[in-house]
C-alpha cells in the first residue's frame, strides 16, 4: 500500500469510528494509533519530496557550492 493510499485509508477510519458505537477507550486507542502512523508518514511524505528537490534529471544531487579564488598578488 502506498503512503498516499495509508492516508486516506486512516482519515476514512477515523471518520467511521467517530460514528460507530465503540466505547470511547477503544476510539481513544484507535485515534492515538491513527494520528502515530499519520504524523509518521507525513514525516516520510515531506522528507522524500524534499530530497526530491535537490536531485537532478540525471538522479545526482546538486549543489551549490561557490569557491572564491584567492586574488593573485604578482
Amino acid at each position: 500500500m502506498s503512503r498516499e493510499s495509508l492516508v486516506f485509508t486512516l482519515g476514512l477510519v477515523v471518520f467511521i469510528v467517530t460514528f460507530l458505537g465503540i466505547p470511547n477507550d477503544w476510539k481513544r486507542l484507535v485515534f492515538a494509533i491513527a494520528s502515530v502512523v499519520l504524523m509518521y508518514v507525513g514525516y516520510s511524505l515531506r522528507r522524500s519530496a524534499f530530497m526530491r528537490s535537490f536531485e537532478n534529471e540525471r538522479g545526482e544531487k546538486m549543489s551549490d557550492a561557490f569557491v572564491e579564488s584567492p586574488e593573485n598578488n604578482s
